[in-house]
């Protein structure tokens, strides 16, 4: 079946092929702001209506830029591997997946998902409430609960971040941290704050030691799990999580202390924070996770926070900027910085580097 590769390919014809029944007319309608990836929404009319078929899809397709899909190509990748081959596997809420195709290479797929609608994405600048936030910790458990310590992942060919002890690929990822902080602060200039400018260029220097700190304590990671990758019901009972495109193995917390640095206001982080993570910890009980109390998982949360300027410098070192995207990493940056200081993270990565040391 040929990849569709513009929303003008998505016909009656191509949409019933994949879905294995017949299909009179579609309509296509952009949906999202996705600077790595295309959303549409495509409403199907059949030849003769029936309940069990969904009458609108949220379909998937690569950047129409074709620089844009060599270089996020592993990313297409990832995501068609979590819809095809993970989601089966963990209880984290995501859209059920009705098709999935991608070429050899990775720059061309196509994911059919279920329309999420009414369900709105979350506004990264806003910030979220702390039952929002609450929602997202609480469904993030039932991606780590259920991968936790879970080796066959390792074998994934789509994981985009170095795997846990890989000394080389963290020695390499932590260059790159290094260039993309410096390209940040070249690119926002003024800006940012010498005091933001100062923990984001310090942070990024232990990247590596950061990364081989817990590596005996991993599972499955989002990788970019923040507010616009969350879809919230309009009663703000049920969220889902969308944009596979970075799924790692790492320590836990990193996706968890990424969200609440980059998604809450540093006012309501400091005072709900405590409560987040033990919710998460409850949550993580609760998917069958043993031998890990909550005062571990508190430094583990602690420890994860560098991931916040880790994702925000290396996606917009990167990439075009536009009046949102510098204002969103903006909002982020500070906000991750300011939660690196006040958790004392740079003073805890050091100890695990001269704990290390020391050893060695």
């Amino acid at each position: 079946m040929s990849i569709p590769r513009t929303p003008e390919d998505i016909t009656p014809q191509w949409l019933g092929s994949a879905l294995g029944t017949e299909v009179d007319d579609v309509t296509v309608t952009a949906i999202g702001t996705g600077q790595t990836g295309a959303t549409y929404r495509v409403s199907a009319a059949y030849p003769s209506p029936s309940a069990d078929r969904p009458t609108t899809f949220a379909v998937k397709l690569p950047a129409q830029d074709d620089a844009v899909r060599e270089r996020v190509a592993l990313g297409y990748l990832s995501e068609v591997d979590f819809y095809s081959s993970i989601t089966t596997h963990v209880a984290v809420p995501v859209p059920d997946c009705f098709h999935s195709e991608i070429s050899s290479d990775g720059s061309d797929f196509v994911l059919i998902l279920a329309d999420m609608a009414p369900a709105e994405q979350g506004d990264q600048i806003a910030g979220c409430s702390t039952a929002e936030a609450t929602l997202a910790v609480e469904a993030l458990a039932g991606l780590h609960g259920p991968s936790w310590g879970d080796r066959r992942f390792f074998d994934l060919p789509s994981i985009v971040m170095p795997k846990p002890g890989d000394e080389a690929a963290s020695k390499g990822l932590g260059d790159v941290a290094v260039m993309a902080a410096n390209m940040t602060l070249d690119k926002l200039g003024g800006s940012v704050s010498d005091e933001d400018r100062d923990t984001l260029l310090t942070s990024m220097g232990l990247v590596t030691p950061w990364l081989m700190a817990e590596p005996d304590r991993f599972s499955l990671m989002h990788g970019d799990y923040r507010l616009d990758n969350l879809l919230y019901d309009p009663d703000r009972t049920r969220v889902t999580v969308v944009d596979w495109q970075t799924v790692g193995i790492g320590l836990p917390t990193r996706d968890l202390a990424y969200f609440t640095a980059t998604s809450l206001l540093p006012e309501d982080r400091a005072t709900v924070e405590r409560d987040l993570v033990e919710r998460y910890h409850a949550a993580l009980v609760g998917h069958g996770v043993t031998g890990y109390d909550v005062e571990t998982c508190w430094q583990d949360y602690r420890l994860g926070v560098f991931q916040a300027p880790l994702i925000t410098t290396l996606g917009f070192a990167f990439a075009a900027s536009t009046e949102r995207g510098d204002e969103m990493i903006l909002t982020m940056l500070h906000r991750g910085c300011r939660a690196i200081r006040e958790l004392g993270a740079i003073d805890l990565v050091r100890s695990y580097e001269a704990s290390s040391s020391t050893t060695a």
